[in-house]
């Protein structure tokens, strides 16, 4: 088996096997642990992940882990489409709005589950003809906390305006009509007012 690397992270290296046309994610050892901490961190995190990706492939478009024998791994399905963030801002404003809307709608549906993904950026979606799949969810927990829902909504938003600063306002509108259309006015006013008093702290502390 030939693999190609394709990214390297602070936690995992990411392979191609394009003979199976998969994506490996491969949780590499830190030689700052002892042996048997990185050992189960890894196992630990590796077996989280996994859990996460399939709870969250029954609600949203995103890649289903395989299986494997090897503990430290994740193999999955390689999605062929167009990272967002390299893409994204040479579309339309109209193909902009709808994109977002599926966005939303995928985020309200996580959250419905209490699926935090912790890393929401453009860079963690792919456009694979009309559908967004998610991806990486190696910072992602379950958690049905106001305040963990709304860090990830403000996550993305941050990322928007870092990234798509021309319309980001107009964006994160469409996502946050879309979410609050699936998740529901009384629980959404909930995140999205908790979100502005995540923000007003970050403001105070600056």
């Amino acid at each position: 088996m030939k693999l190609k690397l394709i990214q390297q992270g602070a936690e995992a290296k990411i392979f191609l096997d394009s003979s199976k046309n998969l994506i490996i994610k491969d949780r590499t050892s830190k030689s700052y642990r002892h042996p048997n901490l990185d050992n189960q961190i890894r196992k630990k995190r590796t077996k989280s992940e996994t859990k996460l990706l399939k709870k969250a492939s029954e609600v949203i478009d995103c890649p289903i882990p395989t299986n494997t024998t090897n503990i430290y791994q994740i193999p999955m399905p390689f999605i062929n489409g167009k990272k967002l963030s390299e893409n994204f801002n040479n579309f339309a404003l109209k193909e902009q709005k709808e994109i977002c809307r599926e966005i939303g709608g995928s985020i309200a549906k996580l959250h419905k589950k209490n699926i935090i993904h912790g890393d929401l950026t453009t860079s963690n979606m792919i456009l694979v003809e009309d559908k967004i799949f998610f991806i990486d969810f190696g910072l992602g927990y379950i958690s049905s906390k106001t305040e963990n829902k709304a860090v990830d909504l403000h996550l993305l938003k941050h990322a928007l305006e870092a990234k798509h600063f021309m319309r980001w306002k107009i964006l994160f509108e469409e996502i946050s009509k879309s979410y609050k259309k699936i998740l529901g006015k009384t629980e959404s006013e909930k995140i999205f007012e908790r979100m502005t008093a995540i923000e007003k702290r970050g403001r105070y502390r600056h």
